[in-house]
């Protein structure tokens, strides 16, 4: 199975590619798609629609799992992460590929075994369950690599 996990935003949004095959996890693919804070929401939310519709058609993942939202004080933040969101919800559905969604405790129970883990104790998880090679700069990166790992926990494929 090949999942296309996002961890949703707009100035980040961390993409990763996770496979499993015969029980094994791998990361294919992971990075961070940033946009210019110069730049108008639209721009920036087609500059990453576009950036994962890329992803889609290059990978064919089984199915696409994304972070749900989470509640913020700041509720324009909140609600342009739900825009973003919705538009990716609508990318992947117009690709046919199914969507899952996973809260942030979710992840961090599937990645690090404690809905409550601190994001050190996920990233430590991460490097030894998919012996991470790269320099990863972000969280959004690590944090789309844990919503795919816990894609892959949860269908058991």
């Amino acid at each position: 199975m090949l999942v296309l996990a996002i961890d949703p935003g707009y100035g980040r949004c961390g993409v990763a590619v996770v496979e499993k095959a015969e029980g094994k996890e791998r990361l294919v693919y992971s990075d961070c798609i940033e946009t210019s804070a110069k730049d108008s929401f639209p721009v920036r939310l087609s500059e990453v629609t576009t950036a994962c519709a890329e992803l889609l058609r290059a990978y064919k993942p089984d199915a696409v799992a994304l972070e749900k939202l989470f509640m913020t004080k700041n509720q324009k933040t909140a609600m342009r992460v739900s825009e973003v969101r919705g538009a990716l919800i609508d990318l992947a559905t117009r690709h046919g590929v199914p969507v899952f969604e996973y809260t942030p405790g979710e992840v961090k129970s599937a990645a690090a075994g404690s809905g409550s883990a601190d994001k050190r104790a996920v990233i430590k998880m991460l490097h030894a369950l998919l012996k991470i090679e790269k320099e990863i700069r972000h969280d959004d990166e690590y944090d789309a690599i844990a919503i795919g790992i816990t894609h892959l926990a949860r269908v058991r494929s």
